[in-house]
């Protein structure tokens, strides 16, 4: 609309002047105006993209390569297109950032009728959490700089790096002293190598469980008592709530929580047992989906702004996952924990709260907290006394802060153990099933 008012009032100035040449150049740089901004316009809408990874899951240490194609499907040459993979800036600067890059992301190029270019380039997977890869940004216009066109192109995938479990030996959450003494209270198990007792013959019983001994004594079919099993299974209760990890201590702190989870849930899976998990933590997939109910890019310079600007972090939902054995649950648990983000939402208090009837009552709640504060203090002494088994992992630096930390969850019959380090996790369990 401006160009338009700009032109008319230059050529009715020319006419009223009798400017002949001022006119005639007048007419030419509104073609030329004119036929940039079609051109333009044409040639953003002929480019197509494709992205390819070689996987969209990997752990840490795994590295994975990204292909993008750029092709031209119109008829007319792209004299210069620039092209530019987004990737999120938390995920790329970093001391050590969780995906280190190499090779090229933007890339200038000539690009013919049919013809395609490519991008090339890889990540190592240096700590777990989920990424978008993309979206891809166009960019083209023509040679004298008057019309630029901008357009998102192939659609941003997501990048899952699950956390590295420590493998665990000797774990046993299954031997006779499990971490935490379980008050079994539903006999769903019942091992038949352990007999309790003796009781009077049903009808429903097998024969394998009549007592053939106290039936010969007492004249009458009675049948054996088994003791119930101690496959009790734990559920990990996770606080991450971004007050119980001080920012100097980040991201390491928050990092060993979820190593410490991923080794225990691991442990359990080999072992056959039952493991679930409660945390108040944000999952990324909720805030991705967020983001994009909330944001269009118009430009690459809106593009880049959003790569860096994170969300509030105000997940009131509790993140649960039910007891459950096998392959399938402990790659859901996996993937899971690698999608965990610190939350300014529920605090542990309130999670107990909110989702204490979630808690299995046969399985030993491992608790793994960055501080313990007197509201977690009175929260975990509250499942104690309702009948659950209850651990504590303390996530803190140093052994002085650990101790008197111990000593209120000492005070109320609480074990607690120091989580100071990756090598500790295996040291905490060994000492937890020898006690």
């Amino acid at each position: 609309m401006k160009w338009g008012i700009f032109f008319s009032v230059l050529l009715g100035f020319a006419m009223i002047g009798n400017l002949d040449l001022f006119a005639y150049a007048l007419y030419a740089l509104l073609a030329v105006v004119l036929a940039s901004r079609f051109l333009s316009q044409y040639w953003i809408q002929h480019v197509r993209s494709l992205r390819l990874c070689s996987t969209t899951e990997a752990t840490i240490g795994d590295k994975v390569t990204v292909i993008v194609e750029v092709h031209n499907t119109g008829r007319v040459v792209i004299p210069w297109l620039l092209a530019e993979e987004l990737l999120p800036n938390q995920a790329l600067y970093h001391d050590r950032p969780p995906l280190a890059r190499s090779g090229d992301v933007v890339k200038v190029c000539l690009l013919w009728p049919g013809k395609k270019q490519t991008l090339v380039y890889q990540l190592k997977c240096n700590r777990r959490g989920y990424f978008p890869l993309g979206p891809l940004v166009l960019e083209t216009g023509d040679l004298f700089g008057l019309h630029r066109r901008c357009r998102i192109s192939s659609p941003p995938q997501y990048l899952l790096v699950m956390p590295k479990p420590v493998h665990i030996d000797g774990y046993d959450i299954a031997s006779r002293r499990p971490i935490g003494e379980v008050r079994m209270t539903h006999r769903l198990f019942e091992d038949p190598t352990r007999i309790s007792g003796v009781r009077n013959y049903e009808p429903r019983d097998p024969l394998n469980r009549v007592h053939w001994g106290a039936t010969a004594r007492t004249g009458t079919l009675h049948s054996k008592v088994y003791e119930p099993s101690t496959i009790a299974g734990a559920t990990v209760l996770l606080d991450f709530h971004v007050q119980s990890y001080p920012s100097r201590d980040e991201p390491v702190r928050s990092e060993l929580a979820i190593t410490a989870a991923a080794s225990i849930g691991n442990a359990l899976y080999e072992l056959g047992q039952p493991f679930g998990l409660l945390t108040n933590a944000r999952d990324a997939v909720d805030r991705i989906r967020k983001q994009q109910q909330q944001e269009a890019f118009r430009d690459r310079r809106s593009a880049h702004l959003s790569g860096g600007r994170p969300s509030k972090n105000d997940r009131l939902r509790p993140v649960h996952l039910k007891g459950n054995r096998g392959v399938g649950h402990r790659e859901g648990f996996l993937k899971t924990l690698g999608r965990l983000e610190l939350s300014d939402g529920l605090t542990l208090s309130q999670l107990l709260i909110e989702a204490t009837c979630h808690l299995a009552r046969d399985a030993s709640v491992v608790a793994i907290l960055g501080q313990l504060t007197p509201e977690m203090v009175i929260s975990l002494a509250e499942l104690r006394v309702r009948g659950f088994a209850v651990t504590v992992l303390l996530n803190v630096h140093t052994a002085s802060d650990f101790q008197d930390a111990s000593a209120y969850l000492m005070a109320e019959g609480i074990a607690s153990y120091h989580l100071a380090d990756q090598a500790a996790i295996e040291t905490i369990c060994r000492v937890a099933m020898l006690r």
